[in-house]
């Protein structure tokens, strides 16, 4: 978003006013096919009545979605892969099969396990009931007890190795592109990614403030009791009706680039949005007074600062400085230079020269407005 240039609060200054009218009358000279207004003629223009409002004092700020939690699907076995149980971009819930390792060597070793746990147990039982007359010694008692603790924990690996090889979905989501070909050798390790899950709902918003935008909030500083209110606005200029809220305030400012990590989290059920999309972020932080709104295209800016062209009581162009603060939707915030019931020029800017008389009116209704009640003809 461009940046205000900040200006003195006593505008009409030796130094700063013969610019601007310079500026203003350079403006006037662009456009050689456009003749200025004949002698005694008034160029018809359009103009805003100020009147001080109240709007949120926001900052917008460029942001960029991610998926609340992205969670890897990993196999914790190997194998050839035999097959892919789920479509890449689909949702998917907690404990869904997404693939098939190829079973039958951990068959196989669940059975040997469960043969030799089955022995085990048999001869602790046999032991057993030979200590109680003192047939055999305690410690081979003890060691027996000890082969069939171990011979139970081996089965029990061996049946998690089993169940393992099919890999399930860990959480809610939306799958992603599998990273694993039916047929490819699938190891345990670095390589062991198979796809991820995406949780979308809720989506975080991913952000960062620098301390120059930090001073425009009130008392100069961000804090979660600053902000007020967090609003999304969409990649087509709209703005969600969704609200949202901050659920990370990072404590320190990166040093390399002078910023301060923020997210925002925003409910996503219609899965509206997408991780990854480019957004903007606007922090609330209560509400300014007594300002003026101006449309964008009717501030010129120039090296020296911004600046209107107004009509003043004699109804002749009048360049007017002023100071700006952001942007509130297709208007600019005018902090400074303006007072209630000063007229803004929004057209014609071109064919304006300080000084020239111009006939002033209000802009047209919009349309399918009730027309104004036009006076009776006697």
């Amino acid at each position: 978003m461009p940046s205000s240039h900040a200006l003195p609060h006593c505008f009409p200054n030796a130094l700063l006013l013969p610019a601007l009218v310079s500026a203003a009358l350079l403006l006037g000279a662009c456009s050689k096919t456009e003749a200025p207004p004949k002698a005694g003629g008034a160029l018809p223009v359009t103009v805003l009545e100020m009147q001080p409002r109240s709007v949120p004092n926001a900052v917008e700020i460029v942001a960029q979605t991610e998926g609340a939690k992205e969670t890897e699907v990993r196999a914790r076995v190997g194998g050839i892969l035999m097959k892919q149980l789920y479509q890449e971009g689909m949702p998917v819930k907690a404990g869904q099969p997404l693939f098939q390792i190829d079973r039958a060597p951990y068959e196989i070793a669940h059975a040997e396990a469960k043969a030799k746990a089955d022995q085990a147990a048999r001869e602790l039982a046999r032991l057993k009931k030979l200590v109680d007359i003192q047939g055999v010694s305690r410690k081979e008692y003890d060691d027996a007890i000890s082969a069939n603790e171990l011979a139970q924990a081996a089965l029990r690996q061996a049946q998690l190795n089993l169940s393992w090889t099919t890999v399930t979905a860990p959480v809610d989501g939306v799958s992603g592109r599998a990273a694993k070909s039916v047929g490819n050798l699938v190891s345990v390790g670095a390589d062991s990614l198979l796809t991820s899950v995406y949780q979308n709902d809720p989506m975080w918003v991913r952000f960062s403030m620098s301390t120059n935008e930090a001073e425009r909030l009130p008392g100069g500083r961000l804090t979660p009791d600053t902000v007020t209110g967090v609003e999304l606005v969409l990649p087509d200029g709209s703005v969600s009706p969704v609200k949202g809220k901050l659920n990370f305030l990072a404590s320190t400012i990166d040093p390399t680039l002078g910023t301060r990590q923020l997210r925002a989290e925003f409910r996503n059920t219609d899965g509206r949005l997408l991780p990854g999309q480019f957004v903007r972020i606007r922090l609330l932080a209560g509400e300014q007074d007594g300002i003026f709104l101006v449309p964008q295209s009717a501030v010129i800016q120039s090296e020296q600062g911004n600046l209107v062209m107004t009509a003043d009581a004699e109804n002749k162009v009048a360049p007017r400085p002023v100071k700006t603060g952001e942007w509130f939707g297709k208007d600019w915030i005018v902090l400074d230079g303006l007072k209630a019931g000063d007229k803004v020029i929004v057209d014609n800017l071109m064919k304006l020269r300080p000084g020239a008389p111009v006939d002033p009116h209000p802009p047209a209704p919009p349309a399918g407005a009730p027309e104004a009640a036009k006076p009776a003809q006697k």
